[in-house]
């Protein structure tokens, strides 16, 4: 295990370096920063030629990468075109997108598996039929449409929630929104589960222990439902790092200033050093995630085992 572990962390290098490289170079690509800056007034040259000094623009792209990459092993992520360092507006923002997240993947596991696995176990019945459609349905509708209604029965016409978030943001007013985020997810996963139960259901080991008699709700929990889940933990897994970054629009339907917000501005004000910044810490986020679902599997399933 310590040897599978230690090789994976060597294999993220370069995937870490060439993620970075990539984002870097398009980011930078998009235009001129210090134009975005001045908006529609053409800058001073003099103080255009400065600020391109002072942020290492007039560098070459690759040397301007190399500062960037040297910068960041030394915890610096640079400064926004506002005079704010990134650290600080990361301080700000990922901890409301992570409690965001965490009420996401909450509500992904728990509602997702749950229906799933009574979906498979009731294959090709009308309750297996109905979820399977209202699953199609759910993954039809775009995510700013379905945030949007909810927003406006729940928080506007019902009033059973606050329609926006407030800048604390904190848990019981992330639930609205979790759920919007964790929606089309949500859906995958309890299609991901139906199948794989309904799959597991007529394998071997299932008959076996039918056949030696034991109870069928642990037939279902340490058996069936441990083999059944490795696919969901994989979808789960790639899925951390895709709602931390993918909620810019659930972000801004509820007014939460996290990392979709700040994405968001970044993208819109040309901010660069905004833009990579976030988007460097979620790609360590997706290597750590996945790394993490690799020594799962082996929990939920004792035959495999890590060289």
């Amino acid at each position: 295990m310590g040897r599978y572990v230690i090789r994976r962390l060597l294999q993220m290098i370069p995937v870490f370096i060439g993620s970075t490289l990539l984002i870097f170079l398009m980011v930078y690509a998009l235009g001129d920063p210090v134009a975005a800056l001045f908006g529609d007034k053409a800058p001073d040259p003099a103080t255009a030629a400065r600020i391109r000094a002072d942020l290492h623009l007039d560098e070459p792209l690759w040397k301007q990468y190399l500062l960037y990459m040297g910068a960041i092993f030394q915890g610096d992520f640079g400064t926004a075109f506002d005079g704010q360092p990134v650290l600080d507006l990361m301080a700000s923002a990922f901890p409301v997108t992570l409690r965001l997240t965490i009420v996401a993947i909450a509500i992904e596991i728990v509602v997702g598996i749950t229906l799933g696995v009574v979906s498979g176990l009731k294959r090709g019945r009308p309750l297996d039929t109905g979820l399977l459609v209202l699953t199609l349905i759910v993954i039809s509708v775009p995510t700013f449409v379905s945030g949007y209604l909810l927003q406006f029965l729940l928080g506007v016409k019902w009033g059973w929630v606050r329609p926006t978030v407030s800048p604390d943001a904190p848990f019981d007013e992330l639930i609205l929104p979790g759920v919007v985020l964790a929606l089309v997810s949500l859906a995958y996963v309890t299609r991901l589960s139906r199948t794989s139960i309904a799959e597991n259901t007529r394998a071997d080991y299932v008959r076996t222990a039918v056949a030696k008699g034991l109870p069928r709700r642990r037939v279902i929990t340490r058996h069936l439902l441990r083999n059944s889940l490795i696919p969901v933990v994989t979808f789960i897994g790639a899925d951390i790092g895709a709602l931390m970054g993918g909620a810019i629009v659930t972000e801004r339907i509820f007014n939460i200033h996290g990392v979709g917000y700040q994405l968001y501005q970044g993208i819109l004000r040309n901010n660069s050093p905004t833009v990579v910044g976030f988007v460097t810490i979620l790609v360590i986020v997706f290597l750590l995630a996945n790394l993490l679902v690799d020594l799962l599997y082996a929990v939920l399933d004792p035959r495999i085992r890590y060289a």
